[in-house]
């Protein structure tokens, strides 16, 4: 075989390599751009989340500024989605007064939420002689002695949403829940313990992604 035939053979197997390397990008691509349409036409909306009661076991103001509370805390997440599911990574859940935190942050595990599904979680949340800024001690002293207290109940976390085989990348979740707990009227709650009084609030709670 002459040099001439051996430079021609090798020039067709670069040429085949290329349409065949070529084929599989136009592929990727064509793949690529079903998954992005598919995405925005079902356009993924984020889950609603629900404060449906919280327990309360202790909430004490001591001297010098300092509070100890133990809660749980029941809430419900719902993926109005029809086609997408939802992995939750990380969901952290705290209680916080007047923008400032007063309890550790307790992890829910990581799970997936399918379509239209509801998830319920019943976490504690507890922090134990917390340092509170001695102008929200005040103003805890102050609601104690009228006999309500507005706290909210944040949740920070990670989320994917799932459509078929694909699954998105990862967003960051933030989710505010206001608790307005009377804690000087038993009447307001159920008595399920010594000391310990559940307050059904069933609290709408706002939701960014």
């Amino acid at each position: 075989m002459s040099g001439k035939d051996c430079g021609s053979h090798g020039h067709k197997r670069r040429k085949l390599f290329r349409q065949i390397f070529a084929c599989i990008l136009i592929l990727l691509f064509l793949v690529l751009v079903t998954i992005l349409l598919i995405w925005a036409i079902l356009r993924p909306s984020k889950p609603s989340f629900v404060l449906q009661d919280v327990t309360v076991y202790a909430f004490n103001v001591s001297v010098p500024n300092y509070l100890t509370s133990n809660f749980q805390i029941t809430f419900s997440s719902r993926n109005p989605n029809d086609k997408i599911g939802i992995y939750y990574d990380r969901l952290d859940v705290y209680a916080t007064y007047h923008s400032q935190q007063i309890t550790l942050r307790t992890a829910i595990p990581p799970n997936y939420q399918g379509h239209k599904e509801i998830n319920v979680w019943s976490p504690n949340v507890y922090g134990t002689a917390i340092p509170v800024a001695p102008y929200n001690s005040l103003s805890l002293s102050q609601d104690q002695s009228t006999g309500a207290v507005l706290l909210t109940i944040k949740m920070d976390g990670r989320v994917r949403f799932k459509v078929g085989t694909f699954i998105s990348g990862k967003y960051h979740l933030y989710v505010r829940c206001p608790a307005y707990i009377q804690f000087g009227s038993r009447t307001a709650g159920i008595i399920v313990g010594e000391n310990s009084v559940k307050y059904s609030l069933l609290v709408s709670c706002s939701v960014s992604i």
